[in-house]
């Protein structure tokens, strides 16, 4: 198999961060961050299966129509901010209907998304490869970007997209920082198409990224940003993400029940969002999703809430409601396992590295514990001993399940053979 060169991430903080922890950054933002376990302290975290009342629940039935939806409310409200339904304008172009590439083994199709009536702004573009020789509609494995998809992948008949720069400048792709290509066959040749979006598309990542992006349009009057239990810029990636899941529903050789989504860093977080709030995606891969994402926050260890929503760095990215638990982490109603615990009984994929200290990679593993008991209620499977090493696939192929390779934030070339090989069981 090709050597898998895949895009890592975009680290917004000092890349010593992520390397031997004498190295580490002890103050981040003005704050403290802990990196030894000895300080993490006793916690409690929220009785996942215990609803508002008090009651138990003790069955899938009970999870599903009860206390899902009441951990989902919790999320929109303290977290991440209640999102907008598909919009009445929601249209497609499809420019390129099917192109062959990779010496004849996959079709090319690219897709316009829009997301408003008016077609001149608030889209997004798609770009879709997909088996040549499928007798049948294709899953597909839909990535969540940080770069436009001419810079994605090397295939010169892709549009050629911009970047928004992080001083809030649209430019060509081809001026901006690339992070990796898409070694596409190795999915075509398991039968899995692959899709690509850039987030930046959706809503650029900076600030003020609201006034360009889609959370502007759907400001009430007199409002200048979004209200305090209003979607963030994770919201509003996810939301996206599920416009895209729209489109797949119409497009006949996509098998839009087999659907997958893998994100890394802040795209983590926003395909565990993602698939956790819209259960059309069938199956999850969260590479390194840390704090806000699949890392306990009540642990206090790496990156905590005060760091992440502090207005200096990603206060932006959630509700502001979430920043209002800054200061007590256990005062929060919802952490970590809870989000994991909403993809049940669905595929999810946890993926971290041994020395990513920021995010936690131990605070993900616990969460994946604390979420098991639900994938228990469906007969499913997902870690219950103890925390494996590097390397080790003791939980990689459970349905709730968790790898960690060596090395740190980010993916890393030989977990893309392992994804595909978790697609192929569970997709």
């Amino acid at each position: 198999m090709k050597n898998l060169i895949l895009l890592v991430s975009i680290i917004m903080v000092s890349s010593s961060i992520y390397g031997q922890k004498e190295n580490l950054n002890k103050v981040v933002a003005g704050f403290p961050v802990n990196y030894d376990e000895a300080d993490v302290g006793a916690y409690t975290l929220p009785d996942v299966l215990k609803m508002q009342n008090g009651k138990e629940v003790t069955d899938a039935k009970t999870w599903t129509e009860k206390r899902r939806p009441e951990i989902v409310e919790f999320f929109e409200e303290h977290q991440f901010g209640k999102m907008p339904p598909p919009p009445a304008g929601l249209s497609f172009a499809v420019f390129d209907t099917g192109t062959s590439v990779f010496n004849g083994k996959a079709i090319r199709k690219q897709v316009t998304v829009y997301f408003t009536k008016d077609t001149s702004g608030h889209k997004m573009d798609l770009l879709i490869y997909l088996p040549t020789k499928a007798q049948k509609p294709s899953p597909l494995l839909l990535m969540a970007s940080f770069s436009a998809n001419s810079n994605e992948v090397d295939d010169p008949g892709v549009k050629q997209g911009y970047v928004w720069t992080k001083e809030g400048n649209k430019v060509p792709a081809s001026q901006s920082r690339s992070f990796g290509k898409i070694d596409v066959e190795p999915f075509i040749s398991a039968g899995i198409g692959v899709a690509t979006v850039y987030y930046g598309d959706i809503e650029p990542d900076f600030k003020t990224g609201y006034k360009y992006g889609i959370r502007g349009v759907y400001l009430e009057p007199g409002m200048k940003e979004p209200a305090r239990d209003e979607w963030g810029a994770i919201s509003a990636w996810a939301w996206g993400l599920s416009r895209a899941m729209d489109y797949f529903e119409t497009d006949k050789q996509i098998d839009a029940k087999r659907v997958a989504l893998q994100g890394t860093s802040r795209l983590g977080k926003t395909v565990l969002w993602a698939g956790a709030h819209d259960e059309r995606f069938k199956l999850v891969i969260a590479s390194c999703s840390g704090e806000g994402g699949a890392a306990i926050s009540r642990r206090d260890y790496g990156e905590n809430i005060k760091h992440m929503t502090d207005t200096s760095r990603y206060y932006y990215q959630f509700a502001p409601n979430w920043h209002s638990y800054a200061s007590d982490f256990n005062a929060s109603p919802v952490d970590a396992h809870m989000l994991v615990a909403l993809m049940a009984p669905r595929p999810l994929l946890l993926q971290t590295g041994d020395t990513d200290y920021w995010s936690d990679p131990k605070g993900e593993f616990l969460a994946a514990v604390a979420a098991e008991p639900v994938y228990e209620l469906f007969g499913k499977k997902g870690p219950t001993g103890p925390m494996p090493a590097a390397g080790e696939q003791t939980y990689l192929f459970n349905t709730l399940g968790y790898y960690m390779h060596s090395g740190g934030h980010g993916t890393v070339p030989s977990d893309w053979p392992l994804f595909i090989e978790y697609l192929k069981k569970f997709l």
